[in-house]
């Protein structure tokens, strides 16, 4: 190395190593703010000399209230435009769990074009130490930033974030993959980076056409999906909130929980399977709703024996009437009340008030696209603020099997559109009540030698014994009316 070289790399290297010990004694004893004064006014001048702009999309914005949609977005879109040119990938299962899709590691960079303006981006985090003697786990709050130099400002920001957010947005559409989500108890959340669902992914194969449902019970509903989907604009013509709740009513087996399923499938929506009972409450309810996503069905089954939420304005003033028939008393529907969760219900303070402002209050305008999903067997015992329309707009009765659901039914498990016994089994369920899951379990092979004939000459001895019952039940009570 010539002499005037290593001459000026010594310089420089004292003058490197001066600067850095100015800075440590400046950090050490100036008063924060007058550090603060100079490094807003530093970066200000670095800014004249240095030529490149950088964009962060967060993950999260806010108080972690909601993920970023921008966010979600970049990742779909690097997702395939990085994996051929980064170095560190990291795999996770796709659409249909039947190959992997590769994404860009943290701390990756890659570089994309665009109209002749070349970019980097960048994933990072930033991790907050946990406090000492904390239970806290560390906060890490994830970005993407994107780098480019500022004669492309115009270019990047109106072409390029446009043509990434409509690109990501495809892609997942593309591989969206339907998910089950179930609140998780507060006390298994406690840390920043944990959410309050727990998911799976859902793999239910029920659809409209497997139901064992009328056919135009089943257009009803299928128009009212659609009608549904494709009224964003409307709603918000009208001043509503875009979403639709539905009430299924019905008696155990009529297959409330498969037509949750099917409309999933139909809408290609999530669902979210709703516990009251882990709920602590009012405030965590509204926190569950904010981190559900649109195109969403919030499911709460058998809403009747979640809580005690059936009746709470009647349990004061409830109060014998003056006559009333003690006989038709004693005929009331007893509704059975669910066991309490040991950290669950015992605990909750979900009120009826709560669950109302839940379903239609202000706190329902976040987000869109959403279908509130009740589902009970004893509609009679519910409170009628809670079905009225505007909550629940659509009442759907899922009742006992009729000769078409049958033939639906046959169709799915035997593979039969016709057969001579079907005559017998429609003068039967005619005048018997058989739920749809009793038919589909009569019809269900039990064996391998179990051929179509015999599956159905089961269901027939079950209807006839049905009928039987039912017929024994009459006369007695004839015989009891004549007696008394």
């Amino acid at each position: 190395m010539p002499p005037k070289m290593f001459e000026m790399w010594a310089t420089m290297g004292s003058t490197i190593a001066s600067l850095m010990f100015m800075w440590a004694i400046v950090r050490q004893y100036c008063p924060y703010e007058v550090r603060r004064y100079l490094e807003k006014y530093t970066h200000q001048l670095m800014s004249f000399f240095y030529p490149y702009v950088k964009i962060s999309i967060h993950e999260f914005t806010g108080d972690r209230l909601k993920r970023s949609e921008a966010y979600a977005a970049v990742e779909a879109y690097l997702s395939v435009n990085s994996s051929k040119t980064a170095k560190r990938l990291k795999a996770e299962m796709g659409k249909d769990s039947t190959n992997l899709v590769l994404s860009m590691d943290e701390y990756e960079r890659v570089t994309d074009e665009f109209k002749g303006a070349k970019v980097w981006w960048v994933s990072s985090k930033i991790v907050s130490p946990s406090r000492p003697m904390s239970y806290y786990p560390e906060q890490e709050k994830r970005y993407y930033r994107l780098s480019f130099h500022k004669r492309y400002r115009e270019i990047i920001t109106e072409a390029y974030l446009e043509h990434v957010i409509r690109e990501g947005k495809e892609i997942l559409s593309r591989n969206r993959q339907r998910k089950l989500y179930t609140n998780s108890p507060g006390y298994k959340w406690l840390s920043y980076k944990q959410t309050m669902w727990s998911h799976i992914v859902f793999e239910h194969p029920a659809t409209f056409d497997t139901m064992a449902l009328e056919t135009e019970k089943k257009k009803e509903i299928v128009e009212d999906l659609v009608t549904f989907s494709e009224s964003k604009d409307f709603y918000t013509r009208i001043g509503k909130a875009w979403k639709r709740g539905y009430l299924l009513y019905g008696p155990p087996g009529t297959g409330k929980s498969t037509m949750i399923a099917a409309m999933a499938n139909f809408l290609n929506y999530d669902v979210y399977d709703l516990e009251l009972t882990a709920v602590k409450d009012n405030t965590e309810l509204r926190k569950l709703l904010i981190e559900t996503t649109s195109k969403s069905i919030i499911v709460i089954e058998d809403i009747d024996c979640s809580l005690d939420l059936t009746g709470q304005r009647k349990k004061k003033a409830e109060k014998p009437y003056p006559g009333e028939d003690e006989a038709e008393k004693a005929k009331a529907v007893e509704v059975p009340k669910r066991e309490p969760y040991e950290e669950g219900a015992a605990t909750s303070k979900v009120t009826l008030s709560g669950l109302l402002n839940f379903i239609d209050g202000l706190w329902s305008a976040c987000g869109g696209e959403r279908l509130i999903v009740f589902t009970t067997n004893y509609v009679e015992k519910l409170d009628p603020a809670l079905i009225r329309r505007g909550r629940m707009d659509k009442h759907i009765e899922l009742s006992y099997c009729s000769f078409e659901g049958f033939r639906v039914l046959a169709k799915n498990y035997l593979n039969l559109k016709t057969h001579e016994m079907f005559e017998r089994v429609e003068d039967l369920i005619s005048k018997v009540k058989i739920t749809p899951a009793d038919v589909a379990e009569n019809l269900m092979p039990k064996s391998p030698t179990d051929d179509p004939e015999k599956c159905l000459s089961r269901l027939i001895q079950a209807l006839e014994e049905m009928k039987r019952t039912d017929e024994t039940k009459e006369e007695s009570a004839k015989e009891e009316i004549i007696q008394s």
